[in-house]
């Protein structure tokens, strides 16, 4: 598959990550053409001054990696980001509110942020591995009434989770793709072939700290 670099956001979001790394991964986006970086938000100011003179978007998590915060919270934290220079939102749904049915939580705490991004693009991280089938349809669905602009799979952050599933993508892709939304699948994509999978899955982004190895195939 062509042109595999264009889907890929450049990730970096561990704890422990230093300035070193982030500025490789910015040097690596940048060679490569990523067509993102993702990055904790205290970074993105740094980022910003690192790609300003590149086509590479600056993605942020919000409400990372519980998606526990309170809505405020999060709204405020989505508005800090987007300041700093942040292209793109990724924030982490509420998944005890999915989990007890309190959709109208749900919905609220995603509109929150979408209100606070105004025109940059909104993806929600649904957690897939802790969702059920159903939990994934009806999530998928809030995320369209409250007009956010992708679905995502995961943060990577669950203990012994498998991050996205080819099958998650494409429930999520039929789910949403009438209503205009897009799919992120993030997780556990190692390799060209796990990435090629996802794509064909419906996935039109792809979140990985892998994407030099996908690219070149090493």
């Amino acid at each position: 598959m062509d042109n595999i670099n264009r889907h890929i956001e450049h990730t970096l979001l561990k704890q422990d990550a230093k300035k070193e790394d982030l500025l490789q991964l910015f040097k690596e986006a940048k060679e490569y053409n990523f067509l993102g970086v993702c990055i904790n938000p205290n970074y993105v100011s740094l980022a910003k001054k690192e790609l300003k003179d590149s086509n590479v978007k600056i993605v942020t998590v919000i409400g990372f990696p519980l998606g526990a915060n309170r809505s405020d919270v999060k709204a405020f934290e989505t508005l800090k980001a987007i300041q700093d220079g942040a292209d793109e939102i990724d924030m982490v749904i509420n998944v005890t509110a999915i989990k007890d049915k309190n959709y109208e939580y749900v919905l609220n705490d995603i509109k929150s942020v979408k209100h606070a991004c105004g025109e940059i693009p909104l993806k929600v991280i649904l957690e897939t591995d802790l969702l059920e089938k159903d939990e994934i349809k009806k999530a998928c669905e809030l995320c369209i009434e409250a007009k956010a602009d992708f679905v995502k799979t995961s943060t990577g952050f669950v203990k012994n989770g498998v991050g996205a599933k080819a099958e998650d993508v494409k429930l999520m892709y039929e789910t949403v793709t009438p209503y205009g939304l897009k799919v992120k699948a993030s997780g556990g994509i190692r390799d060209k072939e796990t990435a090629i999978k996802m794509l064909e899955a419906g996935a039109e982004r792809l979140g990985t700290s892998s994407g030099v190895k996908i690219v070149t195939n090493n």
